[in-house]
């Protein structure tokens, strides 16, 4: 079977990626961030795969005046999605250019999700959400320079929040990211991803 994501492997050197700047996030996400993985913490594994991709690293110290003068694409991406290919960003970054829309990574939902009613002040379980019309938010979300010189300021917070507070001003288009680009949310989440990644470089 084809591995239908053997193009986010690398970098492919005879594209061109254009110039964009880009920021890893750690706000609100606790100690998570500096969590190991592969030995490293997840936030210099997320700013390695950044700075991998062709994106210009910068920090939340940089004037939002100064990103919106650069006219260049603006990459977000989450601590807690460490170990995203770097070529999956760079990716991300052309289809932002190319659509002029904001891009989001996202992943399937796999967990079963259902409807919740309340009766007379109980929560019922009701009926099973089709999943296959569900994903969950992971990283890069992609600004083009349109977007960002629409904006007022940095967007900060939940990734989830932030695609949901862009798609009611912009047009959003959601990538699907690899399995090692999915988003943890405990040391158990890390420890699955680290085995993970073990093994998709193993395969290599």
């Amino acid at each position: 079977m084809e591995d239908p994501y053997a193009d986010y492997d690398e970098i492919d050197e005879t594209v061109e990626v254009p110039p964009a700047l880009g920021i890893v996030a750690e706000d609100d996400r606790g100690s998570l961030p500096f969590s190991l993985i592969h030995g490293e913490a997840l936030i210099a594994a997320a700013t390695w795969s950044l700075g991998e991709s062709g994106v210009t690293p910068v920090d939340f110290t940089t004037s939002w005046e100064g990103i919106v003068a650069a006219e260049e694409p603006l990459v977000l991406h989450d601590s807690l999605c460490p170990m995203t290919p770097p070529a999956f960003i760079a990716h991300c970054v052309s289809t932002a250019l190319a659509r002029g829309a904001v891009v989001v990574g996202v992943r399937p939902v796999t967990d079963t999700v259902k409807n919740v009613s309340v009766d007379d002040g109980v929560p019922v379980l009701g009926e099973t959400v089709d999943r296959s019309s569900l994903v969950s938010v992971a990283a890069p979300i992609v600004l083009p320079p349109e977007v960002v010189a629409a904006l007022d300021a940095w967007p900060t917070g939940d990734f989830a929040d932030i695609a949901s507070s862009l798609a009611r001003r912009f047009p959003v288009v959601s990538v699907e990211a690899p399995p090692v680009g999915r988003r943890v949310t405990s040391p158990d989440d890390v420890r699955l991803l680290e085995a993970l990644s073990r093994d998709r470089s193993a395969e290599g």
